[in-house]
């Protein structure tokens, strides 16, 4: 199983909902491996290369590269190498601290995420010295990844690598979105925004992303932009940021210079950059393989949405009030059954802050509107197998987790307070931990409420046992 503390997580609580919650959730993980995805979707034949539904003629092809960075990129460059083995040129991928994989043909550096550091402008820096590399003919294909404007870090003219950390660090605290947050970073990043794509052209560019916005479209630093450095500055104004950043990068935003502004799709069509978008994997594949399991295992199943924001600890109450709806009333769907969504909510941090993560606290917040449930289970994870800063993928609670946290001397709501989600959920044996996945695909959250009768006689089970 991706999952590796089964074992620990099912050794207390609401076991048939919870075991049915982590092969929901491990069946839909394993489907989302971008290594199986990218050798589904690209093929050698001969001399013929298929990518999605175009084809290269190899012969007229001089050379190929490979560069990228996000999150599991290492996964998508496995397998292209597996793929075109020796005929890759050369290639360089950027990939989240402790999760590197050895590869023959592309190297792999390891860097910060979500606050960039040397490593990440070292990474950047080679992925665009290959990139100055490719000419007229060659191919390059741009492994795209959620991480990406974390991992590969090229702090615009005129602004440091300390700028950069400064204001992820702010807007990582304050509440924003992931479009507010990369509306600022792609203003001062010399390679985000479509900006790599200029130091591509003229050579072929095949963009193989995994989308882990809401906005569902493509995106990454050879996709052309679609915001300006006035939604930048409305942002960072928006969340009282503006004065907190430095001087320097005031002054950069607000000279918005044409020199400086990402290019648009016009601006792609007028120099005739070529490239084609290969959308590996989203959320929605996600939901819709985690219901294809929970149908497998016999439970109604319904996808709730794809596209879930908001503050966690407030999308972890509607949620519990949802699964309590349906166990009370059987609305909108009868039990047994599986509730599925997926999105990305946020935590906003104004004073003091423990350990945790989004998914961890959205869960915490769960357990108190199902405590003393016999029936309802949930659980929140970041496809990637991190949460915020943490090892953790997220985390699982159900109608017995306040009772056990009162027992064990734990307080869920002021450690709520603090967003300490992290010491709570290992103290109670309900961190569930993956390490890395080879996908992400923002988060995905699962709740599952069984018959009441045959739960308490499960449950009953379990406890004597």
């Amino acid at each position: 199983m991706v999952i590796r503390n089964t074992s620990e997580l099912l050794s207390h609580g609401n076991l048939s909902a919870r075991k049915n919650i982590l092969d929901i959730v491990d069946h839909a993980l394993r489907v989302m491996d971008s290594y199986g995805i990218v050798r589904e979707l690209v093929h050698l034949k001969g001399h013929i290369l298929t990518v999605g539904s175009l084809h290269y003629d190899l012969t007229r092809i001089p050379r190929i590269y490979v560069v990228g960075a996000g999150k599991g990129v290492s996964r998508i460059a496995e397998a292209l190498e597996s793929i075109l083995g020796d005929k890759i040129e050369r290639g360089i991928v950027v990939e989240k601290r402790g999760q590197k994989r050895p590869l023959r043909k592309v190297e792999v550096v390891e860097a910060g995420h979500p606050v960039p550091d040397e490593d990440s402008v070292r990474g950047a820096v080679e992925i665009t010295k290959i990139a100055d590399l490719a000419k007229q003919g060659d191919l390059v294909f741009v492994c795209v990844a959620g991480g990406c404007s974390a991992l590969m870090t090229l702090p615009a003219k005129g602004l440091t690598l300390e700028d950069i950390r400064v204001v992820t660090r702010l807007l990582l605290a304050c509440g924003a979105d992931i479009q507010e947050i990369n509306a600022v970073r792609k203003r001062v990043s010399d390679v985000m925004g479509g900006k790599l794509a200029l130091h591509i052209h003229p050579a072929k560019m095949v963009n193989l992303i995994v989308i882990d916005e809401v906005l569902d479209l493509p995106w990454g630093p050879t996709v052309p932009d679609t915001t300006t450095s006035a939604d930048a500055i409305r942002v960072l104004r928006k969340y009282d940021l503006w004065y907190r950043i430095s001087e320097p990068m005031r002054e950069y935003l607000e000279r918005a210079s044409p020199t400086q502004e990402t290019p648009k799709v016009q601006d792609f069509e007028r120099m005739g950059i070529k490239s084609q978008n290969v959308v590996l994997s989203d959320i929605k594949a996600a939901c819709l393989a985690a219901r294809e399991k929970a149908e497998e295992l016999g439970l109604r199943s319904l996808v709730l949405s794809t596209s879930v924001e908001g503050e966690s600890r407030d999308v972890g109450f509607v949620l519990a009030s949802i699964a309590r709806e349906i166990e009370k009333y059987g609305r909108p769907i009868e039990p047994p059954c599986a509730i599925i969504a997926g999105g990305e909510t946020t935590v906003t941090i104004l004073g003091r802050s423990g350990e945790g993560g989004r998914n961890q606290e959205l869960a915490l917040a769960a357990s108190l509107k199902i405590d003393g449930s016999t029936s309802i289970a949930l659980a929140a994870i970041g496809t990637d197998g991190t949460d915020g800063p943490t090892d953790m993928a997220g985390g699982i609670v159900d109608g017995h987790t306040v009772r056990r946290a009162v027992e064990a001397g734990i307080d869920l709501t002021e450690n709520l307070k603090v967003h300490n989600s992290s010491h709570v959920l290992k103290q109670l044996g309900d961190a569930i931990v993956t390490g890395p996945t080879g996908t992400n695909v923002m988060d995905l959250l699962v709740i599952v409420v069984e018959r009441e009768e045959i739960l308490c006689e499960l449950d009953s089970l379990g406890e004597s046992n």
